[in-house]
């Protein structure tokens, strides 16, 4: 998980950094419009990847609790459809960062 965590971040710095290199062409928006628009991505992005590991582990369990209980379909399926309002957030945010870039 260590290793993981540290390509995530490299990731994350290399477009920090591509993102403040392009930003810088003539007659184009500014840095500021970049960074939004690099915040924005960072947002639904890394809310996707959270939600893509905390469903695989609700996801096995799920399905190993199906098979002993049937009857508790209902309530995994409600542990599954719990974290996707992380997305939901990161889309809310992301909308709003670019509204951002426009004004």
């Amino acid at each position: 998980m260590k290793q993981f965590a540290r390509v995530i971040v490299g990731l994350s710095a290399l477009a920090l950094l591509g993102g403040i290199a392009f930003a810088q062409e003539a007659g184009g928006p500014g840095i500021g419009a970049g960074l939004i628009a690099l915040g924005a991505g960072l947002a639904i992005g890394l809310s996707a990847i959270a939600v893509a590991i905390a469903q695989s582990a609700i996801g096995s369990a799920g399905a190993g609790t199906l098979a002993e209980r049937p009857e508790a379909f209902g309530q995994i399926l409600i542990y599954l459809v719990i974290p996707e309002t992380l997305i939901i957030f990161g889309f809310v945010i992301a909308f709003f960062l670019n509204n951002q870039i426009g004004g």
